[in-house]
């Protein structure tokens, strides 16, 4: 049964992918009823087709790429770490992504989340957060394949070491 979940790291990283790009347009088509969801898909990915690729991608990169470690057999501590991180970051540009959504009729609940938003972080805050929230999603957008790019980096370098350790 254990055979089952060992899943190649391509395959594996092209699913979560899929899941993540899956899991975003489902948020936006449950916070967005006043739409059909085509409609609220279709205007996703007019406003955030950058973002909504981008993340899918990006968080499949990191699952290829600790995949691949855990293959290889190289000690990165980069699994906890970078799900978190890649988590977080994901988590945070979506939720600015949304942002762009709202005057459209997309994601309502979203603008109930904006009219808390004050009472929570402060009125001048809020202000620069739903000013830029487009940048921020692209931020965010970014710090999951910086993370991508340095879970590869440390890949790189382990596996340099094991071969110069192993010609020992």
């Amino acid at each position: 049964m254990r055979k089952w979940f060992k899943i190649n790291p391509i395959k594996k990283a092209i699913l979560v992918g899929i899941m993540t790009i899956v899991i975003y347009l489902s948020v936006v088509v449950v916070t967005t009823p006043a739409l059909e969801p085509l409609a609220a898909i279709s205007a996703a990915f007019q406003l955030n087709s950058i973002v909504i690729i981008g993340m899918g991608v990006g968080i499949g990169l990191q699952i290829f790429l600790s995949e691949k470690s855990k293959l290889l057999g190289c000690k990165l501590d980069v699994k906890k770490k970078a799900f978190g991180a890649n988590t977080g970051s994901a988590a945070a540009t979506s939720f600015f992504s949304f942002f762009s959504l709202v005057p459209l009729g997309c994601c309502g609940w979203w603008l109930y989340a904006l009219s808390l938003l004050p009472g929570i972080v402060g009125t001048g805050v809020s202000g620069v957060l739903i000013e830029y929230s487009q940048v921020l999603a692209y931020v965010g957008l970014g710090i999951i394949f910086g993370f991508a790019g340095l879970t590869a980096y440390k890949l790189k370098r382990e596996q340099q070491l094991q071969k110069s350790t192993n010609l020992f």
